[in-house]
């Protein structure tokens, strides 16, 4: 697969409803009873984004009640592993351990640097407490984002799509990468990627990637967590964050997600894909208008 702490201010994020995921209710990552409430529904293809359809997120501690909070300080060396452990605390201030699978998995933890290279897509487990964990590891001096992606539950039971995020420092000599121009071509391990639809601000659009490996196109790509491809999109400048799902089906061969930006400006995309037991990841520059 390629791979290509101050905290800040507040977001909140949505469902956008226009395809299809799966949700369901659990503990923890391995399972667990169903959570009380409403019974749980079908997600359809949808975005985690702000409060606005579009809108961005993931850019403070803290959105809707609920707070991110790391168990210690994180003081990473460049390339040092290190154990990340924190817990989502709601609105009365204990540890929640209710959560929705969503695309098999009840949080998605994307790590970035601030120069948006070194993407990283995790999957924490949870103990009993409600305390997240993972070994990570962040290969460059410079400052991280730590995006939590996650659905859980408000007093009354009702579903709630947040992002919330935390900055990590490692220290070191830090020499931003520049970002490639936009293309609609690049290469992801052995294939190549392309990518059709032409975002703009402040409106929903289609925006769909095929895949090709010697040319020609690959037909047999493989579901990875329940779905043909993910997409992260991040904007230049702030870090805001938003996670797209595609459409249940391959449309035409291709992996079609229904895209929404809140603002013109260059954003990252980062797109995942599986085939033959293999994740890989094609990246993409951005430029809406």
């Amino acid at each position: 697969m390629v791979s290509k702490g101050p905290f800040v201010a507040a977001g909140m994020v949505a469902a956008l409803l226009l395809g299809f995921g799966i949700a369901r209710a659990t503990d923890s990552e391995t399972g667990g009873a169903p959570a009380p409430g409403p019974a749980t529904t079908a997600i359809p293809s949808h975005s985690h984004g702000g409060a606005v359809i579009g809108d961005l997120a993931g850019f403070s501690l803290s959105a809707g009640g609920f707070t991110l909070t790391p168990s210690q300080p994180l003081n990473l060396a460049a390339g040092a592993q290190q154990q990340f452990a924190f817990r989502i605390l709601g609105p009365d201030g204990q540890p929640v351990t209710k959560f929705v699978v969503t695309h098999d998995k009840p949080l998605h933890l994307i790590v970035i640097r601030h120069d948006l290279s070194g993407f990283q897509h995790l999957h924490p487990a949870m103990a009993a407490d409600g305390t997240w964990s993972i070994p990570l590891t962040l290969p460059t001096p410079g400052i991280w984002r730590l995006y939590a992606d996650f659905t859980t539950y408000d007093a009354a039971g009702q579903q709630v799509p947040l992002t919330l995020a935390v900055d990590v420092t490692v220290a070191g000599s830090y020499a931003p990468t520049r970002l490639p121009p936009p293309s609609r071509t690049v290469d992801a391990d052995t294939f190549t990627v392309t990518m059709e639809g032409t975002p703009q601000a402040n409106a929903t659009a289609p925006l769909s990637f095929r895949v090709f490996a010697a040319g020609s196109p690959v037909t047999d790509l493989e579901r990875y967590l329940a779905a043909y491809g993910h997409l992260v999109v991040i904007r230049d400048g702030d870090l805001g964050y938003l996670h797209v799902h595609p459409e249940d089906e391959l449309v035409g061969g291709a992996v079609k997600f229904w895209l929404a930006v809140p603002s013109p400006g260059r954003y990252r995309m980062y797109f995942e894909f599986q085939k033959s037991g293999a994740v890989h990841r094609a990246e993409f520059t951005l430029e809406v208008a």
